[in-house]
């Protein structure tokens, strides 16, 4: 691991915070990830918008690289791994294939989220194993709407969280009583300026570190 991840413990399990906005699940080795949205510059492109290419290529190329940084042998998305049906190009579908290929040994799953039941599930070759949301893993329940549940604590994406730190915007990791928010992981997905509970602790990533927030109760701001 490295001098920017930060372990946090949930229900006597050891979960690390990995500044490529992914949590790592060392008892199982698995590495979670929320809201890749692969495909989405490609929708983008093809209604017309100009964005740059290459995002899916640099995505992939950070799966791999942490999957090789914390050793995982299996990586679950929660939720959206697609954009949408327009961003289902052969370009994309064969960069995660040659990941796949040279990871024959991870296992890999997609519990659906919203834009995953518009976009369809990866073609049967990536092997990629898809559920629907919620899937347990006692303690937690891995979902894709943040949501509290009786079955375990919920680590869910969706909401693309970001905190306003010295008048920047950045992702973060925020962590409840009930539930954890993952960033989102792709890098085209914009930020959900949040309300911070009294509750939640947040974590910020700024480059290649997690930082742990101060959070004033009162007005529900954040601190370096």
């Amino acid at each position: 691991m490295s001098d920017g991840d930060v372990n946090i413990s949930i229900r006597g399990e050891t979960l690390t915070l990995l500044p490529e906005r992914a949590v790592f699940w060392s008892r199982q080795a698995t590495l979670l990830i929320a809201d890749p949205h692969l495909g989405k510059a490609a929708t983008f492109r093809a209604h017309g918008i100009p964005v740059p290419s290459g995002t899916t290529d640099e995505g992939i190329a950070r799966i791999d690289r942490i999957v090789r940084r914390t050793m995982a042998s299996r990586v679950i998305f929660l939720g959206d791994l697609l954009h949408a049906k327009a961003g289902r190009s052969r370009e994309m579908f064969a960069a995660v294939g040659r990941w796949r290929r040279s990871n024959p040994d991870v296992e890999v799953l997609l519990v659906r989220g919203n834009h995953d039941r518009r976009a369809g599930d990866p073609p049967d070759d990536l092997d990629i194993r898809c559920t629907d949301a919620p899937h347990v893993m006692p303690p937690f329940v891995l979902d894709h709407h943040p949501r509290a549940s009786a079955d375990g604590y919920v680590l869910a994406g969706h909401v693309h969280p970001g905190v306003r730190v010295v008048g920047e915007r950045l992702p973060c990791f925020v962590v409840g009583a009930e539930v954890a928010i993952l960033p989102a992981f792709g890098e085209f997905t914009g930020l959900a300026m949040i309300e911070i509970a009294e509750t939640d602790s947040v974590y910020a990533i700024a480059e290649d570190c997690v930082i742990q927030l101060r959070t004033d109760q009162d007005s529900h701001s954040v601190k370096s």
